[in-house]
């Protein structure tokens, strides 16, 4: 009876430790958290330019974008979309974007985070809008770029009470 309890108890110990030396070994060194951060700064940079095709460069030429509005294949399409929903659309400005995570994985690095970002829709209303994104870089040479990028968009809490919406409710 206590054999088959100590081997339960190790087979559990065991279970528990193997994910937390997986994740261990994924994580990134400084210096690459840095790069990943410092990315994303010339990402917003760029998009709170309104430059679409700047936007557009910082993926790669296969990349898949995965957005409320649809799933754009390619860098072209992707450009297409910033164009018409960010900047035509909803004139998007002041991006800023916060990265919570970073994690290695084989010759990729995953990005976890949020994103806000105000707007003006075509009738002149000015609006606040957040979401969480989830990205896959690669490398390019020097650089990274984007290979599947995604996000989630919702209205922040002080703006869902008053217009009686919950807080994670999609905006489209």
């Amino acid at each position: 009876m206590k054999m088959r309890f100590l081997a339960g108890l190790v087979g559990l110990a065991i279970s528990f430790s193997v994910p937390v030396l997986a994740r261990e070994k994924d994580t990134v060194d400084p210096q690459m958290a840095e790069q990943i951060r410092a990315f994303y700064q010339k990402f917003d940079e760029e998009f709170n330019k309104g430059d679409a095709a700047g936007v557009a460069a910082f993926y790669t030429g296969d990349a898949v974008y995965v957005t409320p509005h649809g799933t754009f294949s390619g860098r072209q399409a992707i450009q297409k979309s910033y164009a018409e929903y960010s900047f035509r659309q909803w004139h998007s400005h002041n991006q800023d974007t916060k990265v919570d995570r970073i994690t290695a994985v084989g010759n990729e690095i995953r990005s976890i985070g949020k994103w806000s970002c105000n707007f003006q829709d075509q009738a002149g209303n000015a609006d606040h809008i957040e979401g969480h994104y989830s990205s896959v870089l690669i490398r390019d040479g020097d650089s990274w770029k984007i290979r599947k990028d995604t996000y989630s968009e919702f209205a922040p809490k002080s703006q869902a009470s008053a217009q009686g919406v919950g807080a994670t409710e999609l905006v489209n």
